[in-house]
């Protein structure tokens, strides 16, 4: 396949009209449509429609892969819900990634371009394992915001004395992982950032709901009864926000880009190191049981004495590889067994006289090279 182009777009917060799907099959006719998504794919040709005026009219994602190293991903999201001058702040100079309003609503767009990730990837899957993280960003969980800095920290747009934006992302969550393996973050600077938490302590949310005014309160109450959309991830950004104050710094202060890179690159070493050191054990246990089963075999040879000798004659008369291989393993077993009983000088006589006799079976002699 010379070209592959797939497009996914989810409807989140209201599902498509008829007339919404009406227009969007005049885009494409033979698109996937349904109440919540639209879906295509191209092997020739391109999509007729603008992504950005697609998210701005009717969806809240959107996501694009193609088979030569581009990928996208896009998130609409409420501005009443978001601190827009904190996102922004967050993303600074981004090489990968643009922040905008659009009406109500800003507009997250980050991409990545000239990829190799490795396996062939039609791209339907992506979007459902990327989808939780718009609803976790509406609950003031910023930690997609930290993973988008990493990606201008491997394509070195960030100086290396810059700080990082937060102060620990783990334990990263599935959303998390899907979005660096989907725009192939380097798994070892991934954990180094990871190695710090970002987890907020039951104990203190539990607080800080407590300290809530009996105002604030009711009002959320309200609002649920009202069924308002979005109120419990507004809770869950207000409790965090309080929460932010009150979390210790990590010990030594905020790790810069540089920092991450060198430790990355411990653990890439470490892994290599552990890696070296099993490929090593394993080969160990299997020379030593390569070891324990030639010995049996030697054993077998000794006391069947020199019927194996015939076996030998009668393996290299069938003139076939498989026989032939049998036989070069049957004369190096021999030639072990020899060694071991100081009987070398032996079977190197009846070496070469089995040489002499079945000179012109080229292919047979070939099979004795490693043998002396």
């Amino acid at each position: 396949m010379s070209e592959y182009q797939y497009y996914e777009f989810q409807a989140i917060d209201r599902p498509l009209s008829d007339a919404d799907r009406r227009a969007l099959r005049e885009l494409s006719s033979r698109a996937r449509t349904t109440a919540t998504s639209f879906t295509n794919s191209y092997e020739w040709g391109d999509f007729k429609g603008d992504p950005d005026e697609l998210l701005e009219r009717w969806f809240d994602l959107h996501l694009y892969l193609a088979n030569w190293g581009s990928r996208r991903l896009m998130m609409k999201l409420p501005a009443r819900l978001v601190d827009g001058e904190r996102l922004g702040a967050f993303l600074g100079n981004s090489d990968c990634s643009t922040f905008r309003i659009a009406g109500e609503n800003v507009i997250l767009s980050i991409w990545r371009d000239e990829l190799e990730p490795g396996d062939w990837d039609d791209g339907e899957s992506w979007l459902a394992m990327l989808s939780p993280l718009r609803a976790d960003v509406l609950e003031g969980d910023l930690r997609l915001f930290y993973l988008i800095w990493l990606l201008d920290v491997e394509a070195e747009a960030i100086e290396p004395d810059e700080p990082e934006p937060m102060p620990g992302i783990g334990p990263l969550t599935g959303a998390l992982e899907a979005f660096a393996e989907f725009f192939c973050i380097d798994q070892n600077l991934l954990r180094a950032a990871a190695e710090r938490s970002a987890a907020t302590d039951e104990a203190l949310r539990g607080r800080i709901i407590g300290a809530m005014s009996d105002a604030e309160k009711s009002s959320l109450l309200v609002r649920v009864f009202n069924g308002e959309p979005h109120v419990s991830a507004e809770l869950r950004a207000l409790v965090r926000a309080r929460s932010e104050p009150q979390v210790a710094t990590s010990p030594g202060g905020p790790r810069t880009a540089a920092d991450l890179l060198i430790r990355a690159r411990e653990i890439r070493l470490a892994r290599e190191r552990a890696e070296a050191e099993l490929a090593e054990a394993r080969r160990q246990l299997e020379a030593e049981a390569a070891e324990k089963a030639r010995e049996v075999r030697l054993e077998d040879i000794r006391r069947r004495g020199e019927s194996v000798w015939t076996d030998v004659e009668d393996k290299i008369g069938r003139r076939n590889p498989a026989g032939y291989d049998r036989a070069a393993a049957l004369l190096s077993d021999l030639q072990a067994l020899a060694e071991k009983q100081d009987r070398g000088e032996e079977f190197h006589l009846r070496l070469q006289s089995i040489r002499d006799r079945h000179a012109g079976k080229g292919r047979f002699i070939e099979r004795l090279a490693t043998l002396e």
